[in-house]
């Protein structure tokens, strides 16, 4: 029989979609107030994946990945998602969302992200938030599943996310969660 242990901490990071960049800073801080500091940030860059949010954000959407620096519980995923959909109310307005926030778990194995969309491949967690695993360490590099979406199956996004699961490591030594 196994033995019920304490989850490992994981990295909070998370996918920030913005009608415009003028509202990165006032985004970050918001943030930053619930989550600690941002460790690392991607560039902002034009998300031009699909055009799913362009009628809602009025435009092409800009995007940027965050690290925060303080490692979470994992159980605190669907809360997280919760508290984000409450800042993305925050910021809408008649057309809808101006930003878009998704949460999401960097472990040394995968990446979770959460969600409200159910689909044959998420596992639910409470209060309708589901989880999905998106990308999955494999072979020293982060892999793709069909469902992924495109931007985190971009070799650039899944190099991103490598590089900040080294530091995430070197985090889980530095907390005494990881042998040295």
């Amino acid at each position: 029989m196994g033995r019920v242990a304490s989850f490992t901490p994981r990295s909070l990071v998370m996918g920030v979609l913005l009608e415009n960049e003028g509202l990165l800073e006032t985004v970050v801080t918001r943030l930053e107030t619930q989550y600690g500091p941002v460790l690392n940030q991607s560039p902002l860059t034009l998300f031009t994946y699909t055009d799913y949010y362009d009628r809602e954000m009025g435009t092409k959407p800009h995007r940027c990945y965050l690290q925060f620096r303080t490692l979470v519980d994992p159980a605190r995923l669907s809360t997280i998602k919760i508290e984000t959909n409450a800042l993305e109310d925050l910021f809408r307005n008649d057309i809808g969302r101006r930003v878009n926030l998704d949460p999401g778990l960097l472990s040394l194995e995968n990446l979770i992200l959460a969600t409200t969309k159910n689909r044959s491949h998420r596992i639910p967690l409470c209060d309708g938030i589901y989880a999905e695993v998106t990308l999955q360490y494999e072979n020293h590099a982060f892999q793709a599943f069909r469902w992924t979406y495109a931007d985190y199956n971009s070799e650039e996004v899944k190099k991103l996310f490598f590089r900040w699961r080294s530091v995430y490591h070197e985090q889980l030594k530095q907390e005494g969660c990881l042998a040295t």
